[in-house]
């Protein structure tokens, strides 16, 4: 079998330099939405997680923080449920998104999961979380550990959101805080700020080139989506295959 056969020509879509380099670029401040993983009255991720949104709001950002009580376990409810709505609603106005897990027996919590497992991949026809930037943070009441970032990693990934290289893992988070829930100044306070700059840079390079950089082939085989102006690159592709 030759290599033409085993794909659709119609649908190839070689990099596009337009697209790459949008006419119409947003200049409203980034849209972040902040998830955290605990229901404690004194939640240490809660506190990062409002301290991440405050650097943000410096930054020039507009943020949300959802807060997780009243939230169903998945499967347990239809999806009309209030909470439900509201984080969805939450994840579609999002450009971008923090995600801040307490580490409990070496993974995300389950309030954390939660919130995600409620986010579909696709709704509608519309994706919640597809091409939304994404930044992951974790509090340990012990020493420093990155099993919950890297839990969060693997769940951005599949989720299909564009994770940022940087991270944050707040060890002892139980000393880092005051009694009013604020950082005390530290190195992981200024990780944090590390963080969220690079979350606003990522968001501002990529929201505008968002649909072209997730669009894919299997998708566009799937929808018998045949990609306009590509016919010539296509085609060329075609000879020297």
């Amino acid at each position: 079998m030759s290599d033409q056969d085993l794909f659709d020509a119609r649908v190839l879509a070689p990099p596009d330099p337009a697209r790459l380099e949008p006419s119409g670029r947003a200049t409203h401040p980034p849209r972040i939405l902040l998830l955290y993983g605990s229901l404690r009255e004194r939640s240490y991720s809660r506190f990062t997680t409002e301290e991440a949104a405050r650097i943000l709001r410096r930054l020039g950002c507009e943020t949300r923080v959802f807060d997780p009580r009243g939230l169903p376990l998945p499967d347990s409810t239809d999806a009309d449920h209030p909470k439900v709505q509201e984080l969805r609603a939450l994840s579609l106005w999002s450009e971008g998104q923090v995600w801040c897990s307490p580490e409990r027996h070496g993974a995300v919590t389950g309030v954390m999961k939660s919130q995600i497992d409620w986010l579909p991949l696709s709704s509608g026809g519309v994706r919640p979380t597809q091409g939304r930037t994404l930044a992951v943070m974790q509090v340990s009441g012990g020493s420093q550990s990155f099993n919950a970032v890297n839990g969060l990693r693997l769940l951005g990934r599949w989720m299909r959101m564009i994770t940022i290289p940087n991270q944050s893992s707040v060890a002892k988070a139980w000393q880092e805080f005051d009694e009013a829930g604020r950082m005390k100044p530290s190195a992981y306070y200024d990780r944090i700020v590390d963080v969220m700059e690079e979350l606003v840079k990522f968001t501002l390079l990529t929201r505008d080139r968002s649909d072209y950089l997730v669009d894919r082939y299997s998708e566009r085989r799937a929808a018998g989506r045949v990609v306009e102006g590509d016919r010539v690159a296509a085609a060329a592709l075609h000879s020297a295959s």
